[in-house]
């Protein structure tokens, strides 16, 4: 039962239109089940219960700054940030034991919810179902979130293990990887997400280089960069392809220039400068949603800032380690060779890039975010706890 109420918890984590989303509420179940299943809980998993802990009373302190907005969406904004850091520490504990079986189960739920947040998003910008207006924001294809900007993003994870599969797998799992990563590629496009665009691309080159470099055996090395050549080809044609659609090519020249609200005092990057000073000068913080009262009516869109700004010093040093934690252990994962550093390479390949674009939008809400810290510290337990050097690949390779 447990089992099956992770998957379907990880499925929903693909349908925000409202909140609570069912992703919330599926955790719910998922929590008294581990509870009755008696889960084991890992000592690797102690720092990251300890940052929680710390973290809960800068969390309850920011609730009390606020001034201008209410408590009571201050209470549960730092209230969702807790919860979201639990299911991290849930992730971690789940997928220490049995690791590839857990993994495996997890990869797939999120695979199929991301196949179709993609296909409906692709469908519905392209006009070929009813309702389209409900997955669609200002031109661009969100799906079943409520922002484009987190829609795209949200694919990347399944798309680099679908990569990972077109590399290393065999001639089926190449195949089925192939298509895999084309659909949600095409997802991530309609996104109109430049923030998206680059995660796919960059978080494609780390995984290309990391399996070349560290899992690649001489003869497959040479098909590896034969089917790069290949496949950056096909992706240009598909991409020349979408863009002879007038409206998609007019929106994409639009995205990729530069935007005005990127710049000056009140832009972007001038919010990020001012929200800074302001944390500066509160080491308790201002409170969640307290910025926007302020000279500047929107958020500074840098989560390293906001956590600052909202948590204060404390809250917002402890979410750094947290992050820096998060990436060494990923880091010393890929250095030691284990059966499960395949399993690695796709989450060290995106949170890395995800760490990147979280200093120019706020990715402190994020599930997915969380669900990736939770398995990063969940697989590095494994790789410390297993002596194992390798294992049949078709067992590891998600």
């Amino acid at each position: 039962m447990l089992a099956w109420s992770v998957g379907f918890w990880i499925f929903c984590g693909g349908f925000v239109l409202i909140e609570p989303s069912p992703y919330e509420l599926a955790f719910l179940a998922v929590l008294v089940l581990a509870v009755l299943a008696n889960i084991d809980l890992y000592r690797s998993s102690t720092g990251l219960l300890a940052i929680i802990v710390g973290f809960v009373p800068f969390a309850l302190i920011a609730v009390f700054q606020v001034g201008n907005s209410t408590l009571v969406n201050a209470m549960v904004f730092s209230a969702v940030t807790v919860f979201l850091l639990l299911t991290s520490y849930f992730l971690a504990n789940y997928v220490a034991e049995a690791t590839d079986r857990r993994m495996r189960l997890i990869m797939q739920a999120y695979t199929i919810a991301a196949l179709c947040c993609a296909i409906i998003g692709t469908l519905a910008y392209l006009g070929l179902i009813p309702g389209a207006e409900l997955f669609t924001l200002y031109g661009r294809a969100k799906a079943t979130f409520k922002d484009p900007n987190v829609f795209g993003p949200f694919l990347i994870l399944p798309a680099m293990f679908a990569l990972q599969r077109v590399l290393l797998g065999t001639r089926r799992e190449q195949v089925l990887g192939a298509l895999v990563y084309a659909v949600l590629t095409v997802g991530v496009f309609l996104s109109f997400s430049r923030g998206a665009w680059g995660h796919l691309l960059a978080s494609s080159l780390i995984v290309l280089i990391l399996c070349f470099c560290l899992e690649a055996r001489i003869q497959e090395k040479l098909q590896i960069i034969v089917m790069t050549v290949i496949g950056a080809i096909a992706m240009v044609v598909g991409i020349l392809g979408l863009l002879s659609i007038p409206e998609v090519a007019e929106l994409f020249a639009v995205r990729a220039q530069g935007q005005s609200y990127d710049m000056g005092e009140t832009g972007r990057f001038g919010r990020q400068g001012y929200a800074f000073g302001l944390a500066l000068e509160n080491p308790f913080g201002l409170g969640p949603f307290e910025f926007r009262t302020l000279k500047i009516m929107e958020e500074p869109h840098n989560v390293y800032v906001s956590v600052l700004l909202n948590y204060g010093w404390g809250g917002g040093g402890l979410y750094f380690l947290l992050v820096a934690l998060t990436l060494w252990r990923g880091v010393k994962g890929l250095l030691r060779a284990s059966p499960y550093r395949l399993m690695m390479i796709p989450l060290v390949a995106t949170f890395s890039v995800l760490v990147l674009l979280s200093a120019i939008i706020d990715t402190d809400h994020w599930r997915h975010w969380f669900l990736l810290v939770g398995l990063i510290w969940g697989v590095s337990a494994a790789i410390q706890m297993d002596p194992r050097r390798t294992a049949p690949r078709a067992q590891m390779l998600l």
